[in-house]
């Protein structure tokens, strides 16, 4: 369900940051929502806290010594999908691209209020708490593509391709209405949260995943259609 409750109580998150002051304002704040908060000073420490405490949700710094947030991300992504929110004093647009392309899952600039990220946070771990029901055990788009959304598989020309959590939302939103025009503030709605429809650049980044890895030559797709500045459409099912 697309309103589904969670405790925040029993929600765990970890703050990673080198700067103690951010440490204590982000942790007071998510305390003051009843959140439980770990915190680590650098990226080695972060990992530990990941495998000892299993956090729902990662708030990572990017500008840390030694280890930074970017090479944190990768080790975190060998070995957990948990939701992570990169925090940075940048405002580079390819900075945004490369935490994404890592596997972030959202990107919040210093400095930034404590609203803001808390309804940033509240979006995620929604959507990592949602699952949506398949409408159907498995789906034959045509010979190259079958999908199960019961089992969350993809097969792309007889090879199971993997795909990030958030890239199966979309594929999933996508195909439930294939042959049917899905505008950007919809999709952003449905697979981010509606705190997201303004985002454009993340729907686009991901439509480019999912071409990557399904599209056998994504710079002229046949199943992920381009709407030009309204939103995109997967090819009409013949055989659904």
């Amino acid at each position: 369900m697309e309103n589904e409750v969670f405790d925040q109580r029993d929600m765990t998150i970890l703050i990673v940051d080198d700067e103690p002051r951010i440490r204590d304002f982000v942790r007071m704040n998510l305390e003051m929502e009843h959140y439980r908060v770990i915190e680590a000073s650098n990226g080695l420490e972060a990992l530990d806290r990941l495998r000892e405490h299993l956090p729902d949700l990662v708030v990572l710094d990017v500008m840390m010594p030694e280890m930074d947030g970017f090479e944190t991300l990768k080790a975190i992504r060998e070995v957990s999908t948990v939701p992570v929110v990169m925090l940075t004093v940048r405002q580079s647009e390819q900075d945004k691209i490369r935490g994404l392309d890592l596997g972030a899952d959202d990107y919040i600039a210093k400095p930034f209020s404590p609203p803001e990220l808390l309804s940033r946070i509240r979006a995620l771990l929604r959507r990592s708490l949602m699952s949506p029901p398949a409408r159907k055990t498995e789906i034959v788009v045509d010979e190259d593509l079958q999908i199960d959304f019961a089992r969350r598989e993809v097969m792309v020309r007889g090879k199971k391709v993997v795909l990030r959590p958030t890239e199966y939302r979309l594929l999933y939103h996508l195909v439930s209405n294939a042959g049917r025009l899905m505008t950007h503030e919809t999709l952003l709605s449905k697979v981010w949260g509606r705190e997201y429809r303004d985002e454009a650049h993340y729907l686009r980044l991901y439509i480019t995943y999912l071409r990557q890895k399904l599209e056998e030559d994504p710079a002229h797709p046949k199943y992920i259609l381009t709407e030009r500045g309204i939103g995109y459409r997967f090819k009409e099912l013949d055989n659904q």
